[in-house]
């Protein structure tokens, strides 16, 4: 048995969004994997969801995200195989 709670570490004018009560909250009152944050505000805090709904698209519809799904879909390689034409002078028999 602990004798002291463990109490989460936050500065006074952080805000963070607490995803199991749904709502904003002035300091970290819930662990950390309850809530999204810090924010600077309390009405930046209150449009978390949004705003993380939103990097979530972007990111989702990104071509750089999916470059090399599609490549394999398309049965290309995007892997170096050495077959250019490069000006080594190695022939790989040793000599």
């Amino acid at each position: 048995m602990a004798l002291f709670k463990k109490r989460t570490v936050g500065k006074p004018g952080e805000w963070y969004y607490c995803l199991k009560h749904q709502k904003v909250e002035e300091g970290p009152e819930c662990p950390a994997k309850d809530r999204f944050g810090p924010y600077t505000t309390p009405e930046e805090a209150s449009h978390a969801m949004q705003t993380a709904q939103d990097r979530n698209l972007e990111w989702e519809t990104d071509p750089k995200w999916h470059d090399a799904s599609k490549a394999a879909e398309a049965g290309e390689d995007d892997t170096d195989t050495g077959t250019g034409t490069g000006t080594g002078t190695g022939t790989g028999t040793g000599t």
